[in-house]
Parts: structure tokens; C-alpha cells; sequence
């Protein structure tokens, strides 16, 4: 994928800007302009990371669900309660467990109690992949290299009130 050059100027600021200008000053500017700045660090970010994470066959959804089942007691979760975590449709749970499985880092197993579920557990090859993309992601800090620890923590705190009052989580 080649870089894309910089805008001679910042979008976000022209889109407050013009929005304004159409829409007066007192319409929002700053919850605008702060969502478009959160929207476009996102595909940035994500932009970064494909670039790692295409060298292991992964995409940021394939390799989230990857280091889920990791971080489970069993190293297998029901496709349902994946879902769940990864907030994600259940179509797209499978679509993701079948390219994980159809890629031998993942294999699909009957839930022991409940006959008609389905368990996802990560094979010894998929933990393999977590801990030689993990490494890779983390030596370029997830394409936060622009921010240091105490910038991040800060970012994360206000995206965390975000989320509670989004109902995201209940602590």
C-alpha cells in the first residue's frame, strides 16, 4: 500500500470550520469536530496496523479475536460470547472463526454443554501468531508513536467516560 501524502491543510479544521459557517458557531462545533478527529485517527491507526498485520494473513478483527480466545482460562470461548466481547455481529463472528479456522489458527469444537453451540478454540500455531504479530504491533505501539504513556493514559481516560455513559460497561 503506498502513503498516502499529507493534506495541505488539516480536514478536521476545515470541517469545524465549514460547519460553522452552514450550520452557526454555536451548533456543536467542538462535538463535531471532536468526533470527525476520533473517526479519522481510526482509520489511520487501523491503516498502521493492516500494514503489520497483513503480513500474517490478519486482519484487526481476525487478530482481536485471536488474542480473546488467548487471553481465555480454556483458550476457547462460544461463538456467541465472542461476539459479545468483540462487539460484533454473529455473522461476522463466523465469517471471522471460519478464515481463522480455514487458516489452521483456529478450530471449531461442539460446546460441551450446550449441544447446539459452538466453541472457537485457538490452536497452538494461532498463539504463535498472537505472540509474532503482538511483538510487531507493540514495537510500533499500535501507531501511537506520536503520543507518550502519559498522553495515552489521559486519551484512554476520556474515551472510558465515553463508554460508561454509553453504557459500554458497568463499573
Amino acid at each position: 500500500m503506498a502513503k498516502r501524502r499529507p493534506l495541505p491543510f488539516d480536514p478536521v479544521q476545515e470541517a469545524a470550520r465549514q460547519w460553522a459557517h452552514h450550520f452557526g458557531a454555536d451548533a456543536a462545533v467542538e462535538p463535531m469536530r471532536a468526533v470527525t478527529s476520533l473517526m479519522r485517527v481510526q482509520q489511520i491507526v487501523l491503516s498502521r496496523l493492516d500494514e503489520i498485520l497483513r503480513r500474517y494473513d490478519l486482519t484487526f478483527a481476525r487478530y482481536e479475536a485471536l488474542v480473546l480466545l488467548t487471553f481465555t482460562r480454556t483458550g476457547a470461548l462460544p461463538l456467541g460470547k465472542m461476539g459479545e466481547r468483540l462487539q460484533v455481529h454473529p455473522t461476522s463472528v463466523t465469517s471471522i472463526v471460519r478464515r481463522l479456522e480455514r487458516d489452521g489458527l483456529v478450530r471449531r469444537t461442539p460446546h460441551p454443554e450446550d449441544g447446539r453451540g459452538v466453541l472457537a478454540e485457538v490452536t497452538d500455531e494461532g498463539r504463535e501468531v498472537v505472540k509474532a504479530t503482538t511483538k510487531d504491533l507493540v514495537g510500533m505501539r499500535f501507531g501511537f508513536d506520536a503520543l507518550d504513556d502519559e498522553s495515552l493514559a489521559t486519551v484512554h481516560e476520556l474515551l472510558t467516560r465515553v463508554r460508561r455513559e454509553a453504557g459500554d460497561f458497568l463499573t
